[in-house]
Parts: C-alpha cells; sequence; structure tokens
C-alpha cells in the first residue's frame, strides 16, 4: 500500500518498477545518475515520489529512439526538483530536442529505406559503400565506427 505523507504518495521500489515496467536494479542505476530521486523511510528503505512514474516513461521513451541517458539527464535537470513538471517544462524540452530527433528520422528514414540494397549488393565495403559511406567521408575521422557508438 502506498504511503500518503503531506498530499504526496510515496511508493516503495517494488511498487513503482512494478507499474512503470522497469527492473528495480534500473530504479538504483537511474538514482546513482541523478535522473530520479528517492528518500530514505526511518528505516533507512528507499522511497519515490509517484509522479516519478512520469519521468520514467519520459526515460523510457526517449531511450527507445536512441537519446543518451546523458542528454536525458540534462532535460530531467532542467525540470522542477519539487512537485510535478508543468507542460511548459515538457514543452521546453521538446523544443531543444526538435532538430535533433528530426535529423534522427530522417537518418533512420534513409537506412530504412536503404537496407535491402546495401544488405543485398554483396559488396561488404565499409570504405566504398556508396549507401553507408559514400566517398569513405567517414574515414578522414579515424578507424573504427562513426555512425552507431
Amino acid at each position: 500500500m502506498p504511503q500518503i505523507q503531506e498530499n504526496v504518495v510515496w511508493l516503495r521500489p517494488g511498487q513503482l518498477a512494478e507499474r512503470a515496467g522497469v527492473a528495480v536494479s534500473a530504479l538504483h542505476y537511474y538514482e546513482s545518475l541523478g535522473l530520479i530521486h528517492s528518500r530514505r523511510t526511518a528505516g533507512n528503505r528507499r522511497e519515490y515520489r509517484r509522479d516519478t512514474l512520469r519521468i520514467l516513461a519520459f526515460i523510457r521513451a526517449a531511450q527507445r529512439v536512441g537519446v543518451s541517458l546523458e542528454r536525458i539527464k540534462e532535460a530531467v535537470d532542467q525540470l522542477p526538483r519539487e512537485g510535478l513538471p508543468t507542460k511548459r517544462d515538457w514543452a521546453r524540452i521538446s523544443q531543444r530536442w526538435h532538430d535533433d530527433l528530426t535529423e534522427k528520422i530522417t537518418y533512420l528514414t534513409g537506412l530504412r529505406d536503404r537496407f535491402s540494397d546495401c544488405i543485398g549488393c554483396g559488396c561488404l565495403s565499409l570504405k566504398s559503400c556508396p549507401y553507408s559511406n559514400p566517398d569513405d567521408i567517414l574515414g578522414a575521422d579515424g578507424q573504427g565506427a562513426r555512425r552507431f557508438p
């Protein structure tokens, strides 16, 4: 049963993890990165505010589209620590990410549309592939993967 105090509902890690669809270990990891925050009870157990569910949903959605945890942390750090983020808070993050997400969508759409040509061509050459690396433009940056960190 969630604990209610000062009009705030607090959830134990297992409750939060179950509702958010993540492992308890993920909560601890996100907390170690400063993405979410907890308090300690008198018995030294963690409790999370119920509104942490929104932050977790945001983290999961951002990760699904390839946003790094570092970028997610930058965004989360702009949200109010106490109280619920407002529509204006979320709009500010959306505006900052708009161009990056549009670029990612364009890249992924191109990859999807050229994927069968690339796999089916048989050249097996990352140096001369006209689809993944035209004119070896990525080679100028050195050896190793350049597009997928």
